[in-house]
């Protein structure tokens, strides 16, 4: 009988992985790294509860580092196979898993030179950039809608999530183990997009399903009826009636490129002066071109404007700071100004040297435009912390911090249930999933309200799924 295992977000909101079994083929979907409290960190060091070299495939919904970030790890430890995703998410891929292994190989290498790691006798990254690039060969792109046979008796087909750039849920169907049999038909929502967002298409309709993982990240919560241009427009023009900086940690792939969407159609209406505005990753800075190359992943207004020649991912004086000089550079700026650095929940990468530089003075703007997981800075900054620990130091925390969740990738309470509604009739069984526990309880609340069986997995749980049903 097929089962599917829960070995990440799990009554949690990271390090998404889930490992499917049909008879002789063992199917990954999502390989994630684990963000937020050490406990789940350590996570990311356990040994796998499988053998990476008995895998099939992995199958990968998009390209945040919760959900491919440990595929380096799978490789370096004997994987083999291929790994499928949507064209963009190859091409983001590309960029995010060999920053993050010089990421975690610099961090490491501060670290013991400076001699604040804990770790004996030195700290080590957790993979490396030659790593990460030897995962991206494993990397295999498939168009939306295109159904592909991922191992024997496995077949899968994206189609499109919303939340960023080649994002997809994932239509996964399991042949029957006997000839006449219906086949057991799963759907795994991965992260689910906004309705209305720019740049992006909506989520598209559900599909029939005997079993549904479905993301909660929002369970229970909704974003607000205000608009989040407008809130932005109000921290830009506060920033330039202070003459401070709006330091932002935004997410390298998705987030900022929403921002310079947003800020460049704020300075088109005459809503907000141009000012300075910094793009402080060099992720960032790559992924920016990729978003305008993907047509198939434009919405109607996206595609309209680069038709008519605009340029809507470019503020009129933004810069996009590739070197380590030109991220110093910005030190040196004062008067009111925009940064836009990863990462967006101040885990690590650049916008940390600008907290450290910036949180002292009142006259900062720290703006978390995004979800922050319990125990990342962004949601101690978000919960009052009057100091923030980065490099080894206690940095005092005098600037205003403010929150925008209008411009979260994430479908909330009502439109996650909409998404439900456009499905033809209940899936058989909903396992609730990528959700913190208060999420997770009231998505399941919401499920029972709707008539769905549901069920929130606990981690490492696995569960027998029965033959094909679905309509």
């Amino acid at each position: 009988m097929p089962s599917i295992r829960f070995l990440g977000a799990a009554g949690t909101v990271t390090g998404s992985r889930y490992l499917v079994q049909h008879g002789s083929a063992r199917v990954l979907v999502d390989a994630g790294l684990f963000q937020g409290s050490k406990e789940l960190r350590l996570r990311n060091r356990a040994p796998w509860p499988f053998a990476p070299a008995e895998l099939s495939a992995v199958v990968l919904t998009h390209a945040h580092i919760d959900h491919i970030g440990a595929l380096p790890l799978l490789v370096r430890d004997g994987f083999g196979g291929r790994a499928l995703c949507t064209a963009a998410s190859r091409d983001l891929a590309a960029l995010l898993l060999p920053d993050s292994g010089r990421l975690q190989e610099e961090e490491a290498r501060f670290a013991n030179r400076k001699g604040f790691s804990k770790h004996a006798p030195n700290a080590l990254p957790l993979y490396t950039e030659a790593d990460a690039i030897a995962a991206l060969r494993q990397l295999s792109p498939a168009a939306y809608g295109e159904r592909r046979e991922v191992a024997p008796g496995v077949s899968v087909r994206f189609h499109r999530a919303g939340h960023i750039l080649g994002s997809a849920f994932v239509e996964m169907e399991l042949a029957a183990a006997r000839p006449g049999g219906a086949p057991l038909r799963i759907l795994f929502s991965g992260d689910l997009g906004r309705s209305g967002a720019p740049i992006l298409p909506d989520p598209s309709p559900g599909l029939p399903a005997d079993v549904l993982l479905l993301e909660s990240t929002y369970g229970g919560k909704r974003h607000g009826d205000g608009s989040p241009a407008d809130a932005l427009r109000d921290e830009v023009l506060r920033a330039v009636r202070e003459r401070g900086a709006l330091v932002v940690p935004a997410f390298a792939i998705g987030r900022t490129q929403e921002l310079l969407f947003t800020l460049r159609a704020l300075e088109r209406s005459g809503a907000i002066p141009a000012i300075p505005v910094f793009v402080d990753s060099p992720m960032a800075v790559d992924a920016t071109p990729i978003f305008l190359a993907h047509r198939e992943d434009h919405d109607p207004e996206m595609a309209r404007l680069l038709a008519d020649g605009d340029s809507p991912l470019r503020p009129a004086k933004v810069t996009f700071a590739r070197s380590p000089e030109q991220s110093k550079a910005i030190n040196a700026v004062s008067g009111p100004c925009v940064i836009l650095s990863a990462s967006g929940m101040a885990t690590g990468g650049r916008v940390l040297h600008h907290l450290e530089r910036r949180l002292p003075d009142p006259r900062t703007t720290v703006l978390l435009v995004g979800y922050q997981a319990a125990g990342t800075r962004g949601w101690s900054l978000q919960n009052g912390a009057r100091t923030l620990r980065m490099h080894g130091q206690d940095v005092p925390v005098n600037a205003r911090v403010a929150s925008i969740d209008g411009f979260s990738a994430h479908a909330d309470e009502a439109e996650l249930q909409r998404w439900l509604a456009t499905f033809p009739a209940p899936a058989g069984r909903t396992f609730l999933v990528h959700g913190e526990p208060p999420a997770l309880a009231a998505s399941l609340e919401r499920m029972e309200r709707l008539g769905w069986p549901a069920h929130v997995p606990a981690h490492l749980e696995e569960v027998a799924l029965a033959g094909g049903s679905a309509p």
